[in-house]
């Protein structure tokens, strides 16, 4: 113990010197949105280095999961094609496919993914360089997982709809009544549809599907199932509990929904207001 005093009195001018090196940095970079952007995608870096290594040995481990998830999907996309040969625009099926004219899919692996938290998000080893921006969104051959919310030139992070800030439109598929999809933070396999008017015709079992009212998500994506549902205090509004399509706590690979009309929609939209 008289060591590490004497350790510390000896040292105590280079310690000082760090600590308020430290501060100094914080504060530039708290207060500076170009440092504290740049400081994000250093880490963003970094940390998806590590991810990298880790998932890649989560990733044998999981293999046989993963080749019958493939397995589905590729069954789906073959129905798909034979009905809908039209809407559906196979480019480059190992990484890219085109839905409904406007929307491009890009494959990414997961590196990192959380669930146990509040506010809780994942790492994809696809970033920048590969066409990825804030605001894409992600999703799986079962259902919707997030959006993206930092990207750097290799790595993104997306905040998943297990966030307490995650906020989706969603409607009914058997109906055009919609809501707003959320997570009140208890069980990462159930999230929450608020504000659905008391006269939509609900029932234990139906599907909750993407709304389209966003230039994120196209309409129609799955998310999951009604598992039960009740009213406000008004009883004008529902709150219903959703059992989740996606296993959440297992996501391998996703795909980054890129809207290729955003910008022109965006443009359209300014003008209005500026109106």
């Amino acid at each position: 113990m008289q060591q590490i005093i004497n350790f510390l009195i000896r040292n105590k001018n280079n310690i000082l010197f760090l600590l308020l090196l430290g501060f100094s940095l914080f504060l530039t970079i708290q207060a500076h949105s170009y440092q504290k952007s740049k400081f994000i995608s250093s880490a963003n870096f970094l940390s998806g280095g590590i991810y990298s290594w880790t998932s890649n040995i989560n990733a044998y481990f999981n293999l046989e999961e993963y080749n019958n998830r493939l397995l589905e999907e590729n069954q789906r996309l073959r129905t798909r094609l034979a009905t809908y040969e039209d809407t559906l625009l196979i480019k480059d099926f190992k990484d890219t496919t085109s839905y409904e004219g406007h929307y491009t899919f890009k494959a990414a692996e997961v590196i990192n993914n959380n669930y146990a938290n509040r506010n809780n998000y994942l790492t994809l080893k696809k970033g920048a360089t590969s066409g990825v921006e804030r605001d894409m969104g992600v999703v799986t051959s079962k259902g919707i997982v997030g959006i993206v919310e930092n990207v750097s030139p290799r790595y993104s992070t997306v905040i998943s709809i297990l966030n307490s800030n995650s906020r989706i439109n969603a409607q009914l598929k058997k109906s055009n009544h919609f809501g707003t999809l959320v997570w009140n933070g208890d069980d990462p396999n159930v999230v929450q549809l608020i504000d659905v008017p008391a006269i939509a015709p609900v029932s234990e079992g139906d599907t909750i599907i993407t709304g389209g009212r966003s230039l994120i998500f196209p309409k129609g994506l799955p998310i999951g199932t009604i598992k039960d549902y009740n009213t406000d205090q008004s009883e004008s509004y529902y709150t219903i509990n959703i059992s989740l399509f996606n296993d959440m706590t297992n996501i391998g690979y996703v795909y980054i929904i890129d809207n290729t009309e955003k910008e022109n929609v965006e443009e359209l939209q300014d003008l209005n207001k500026d109106e």
